[in-house]
């Protein structure tokens, strides 16, 4: 698997791609997923030494993909790639039709397996991270104002010193020790480097259900969204506004039970763990990792372990 280096291939490597063909996929005996934050970072298999060569079937999984208007224009993709995987369901039309090479739904997901929870109790009602609408954005007067309700809000952690890896569990223990997470749709609550239009799940939403809480806020709509949650994954405040949905909120907390955060991890196992994403991936680039069946295997026993939750469809 390769990620996205820093650098950009130079003109002449993407003018010399035009003219030169991949070796035939069955002469090379090594596997390649380039992983890519967005459609820019395509270019970037053209700096891999020896690429045409050395790799046998040829993937990319781009994070970003409803940035579709960032596609590379001058890659030669059915020269290249094999098979591309998109994380937004509305997007493979596009991106089959703008590529000419067969584009899968691959959408986020989450640890749930070894990092999910289903802890019955939880210190807080509901926790602050990530971007927030305006009068959400002060923790000191949102914190003021859910206690005026009899809501325990938690602040957004500190995570200053951690490494990737260490900040992703403390997130997880977080979201653990909370009844609902707060977080609203890219469109409720624009930012210059979300997407104006394009609505999609981001890893706080999948994290948090994976750790049994709910989502409060507004939920993003769209093509794929429907087939990953469930009722029940969020609460709709149906406002970008702190009193009011403070008010949502309190109302909420007084119908919430432990069995809310057992479903939701539950169904988090069973929609949104990386390892179906992994085993789609693999099953396209015809792989069957001993790691990945084995962990498989450990995800379906703990599912079987749930079973007593009614998962629903």
């Amino acid at each position: 698997m390769l990620p996205a280096d820093a650098s950009q291939p130079s003109s002449l490597a993407k003018v010399i791609s035009f003219l030169q063909r991949r070796s035939s996929p069955r002469a090379a005996r090594e596997p390649c997923l380039l992983v890519c934050t967005g459609p820019s970072d395509l270019a970037k298999i053209l700096t891999v030494p020896g690429w045409r060569k050395r790799f046998g079937p040829l993937g990319a999984w781009i994070i970003d993909s409803f940035w579709t208007d960032h596609i590379p224009k001058l890659l030669p993709f059915p020269r290249i790639f094999d098979v591309l995987f998109v994380t937004s369901l509305a997007d493979v039309d596009t991106w089959k039709r703008l590529t000419r090479v067969p584009t899968v739904w691959l959408p986020w997901g989450t640890d749930a397996l070894r990092l999910g929870s289903a802890a019955p109790q939880r210190t807080w009602d509901i926790t602050r991270v990530g971007r927030q609408p305006p009068e959400w954005e002060n923790d000191e007067s949102a914190a003021a104002a859910a206690a005026r309700l009899g809501i325990r809000y938690r602040p957004r952690p500190a995570s200053d010193g951690l490494n990737t890896l260490q900040n992703q569990r403390l997130m997880m223990q977080v979201y653990g020790d909370t009844k609902y997470v707060l977080a609203f749709s890219n469109t409720a609550n624009p930012e210059p480097y979300t997407h104006p239009t394009r609505q999609y799940l981001t890893g706080r939403w999948v994290d948090g259900l994976a750790a049994g809480a709910v989502i409060a806020g507004v939920a993003p709509q769209g093509a794929g969204i429907d087939q990953l949650l469930w009722d029940g994954a969020t609460l709709e405040l149906g406002t970008i506004r702190l009193d009011g949905g403070l008010r949502a909120l309190a109302e909420a907390l007084r119908e919430w039970t432990p069995r809310l955060a057992l479903r939701n991890y539950a169904m988090s196992l069973r929609n949104l763990d990386w390892r179906w994403r992994f085993r789609d991936l693999a099953d396209q680039l015809g792989l069957r990792p001993a790691r990945l069946e084995d962990e498989l295997a450990q995800l379906r026993a703990r599912l079987t372990d749930t079973a007593s939750v009614s998962l629903g469809s």
